[in-house]
């Protein structure tokens, strides 16, 4: 409210209805308006269970609940915005089915570790950007979270094209882009992918 902007912010904690029979939390990321009103929460659909090599075994499936949900994309004053959270990115169908709902931007607040973020977080969030045609807005965790646990953070913006626009470094940090929906627009023009997919031979999404 006080600086009059809207604010994607993930992922929380959240006690669901069923926590009382589960015990276990929902990761969710949520949206406010300028107004500090809560327009959508979207639950994780994708929990991420990893044992890498030197690196601490993570189970989020050990206290927290899958989400059931994809929300459809959100009007905002920048655009449709797709909501999915960290591991989803790993998964192109969901981006898939966010763009065919109408998305133009997707967002994908993250806490990647440090090995996966080096090998995989750039290239993923572009291909996303590349394969839907729309802008990706990925805020990033960064730092220790405690002795064995450490986030990659390099938040960043990715164009339709596939171009990082605005990045982050390691450490806390800032980065402004400027979304340009009539480019996006072109980029679709021009090259129409989403017309050719053949949802006859492998499924629409």
């Amino acid at each position: 409210r006080e600086c009059d902007v809207w604010l994607s912010l993930g992922g929380f904690h959240e006690r669901g209805p069923d926590w009382d029979s589960t015990g276990r939390i929902y990761n969710c990321h949520l949206l406010l308006d300028s107004s500090g009103a809560l327009v959508a929460a979207y639950r994780k659909l994708h929990l991420f269970d990893a044992e890498l090599p030197g690196a601490p075994a993570l189970r989020e499936s050990s206290f927290t609940n899958p989400g059931r949900e994809l929300l459809p994309p959100v009007d905002t004053p920048v655009g449709k915005l797709g909501l999915a959270v960290c591991y989803d990115l790993r998964f192109p169908e969901l981006a898939q089915a966010l763009r065919g709902a109408g998305a133009q931007i997707l967002t994908f607040p993250s806490a990647f570790t440090v090995p996966t973020g080096a090998a995989h977080w750039e290239v993923l969030l572009r291909a996303r950007a590349i394969e839907c045609q729309c802008y990706v807005v990925a805020a990033a965790q960064t730092g220790r979270h405690n002795a064995a646990r450490a986030s990659f953070g390099h938040s960043l913006v990715a164009d339709p094209w596939g171009t990082v626009v605005a990045q982050c470094q390691e450490g806390p940090g800032l980065c402004l882009a400027q979304l340009d929906l009539s480019y996006l627009e072109q980029v679709r023009r021009d090259l129409p992918v989403h017309g050719h997919r053949r949802g006859d031979i492998y499924g629409a999404l």
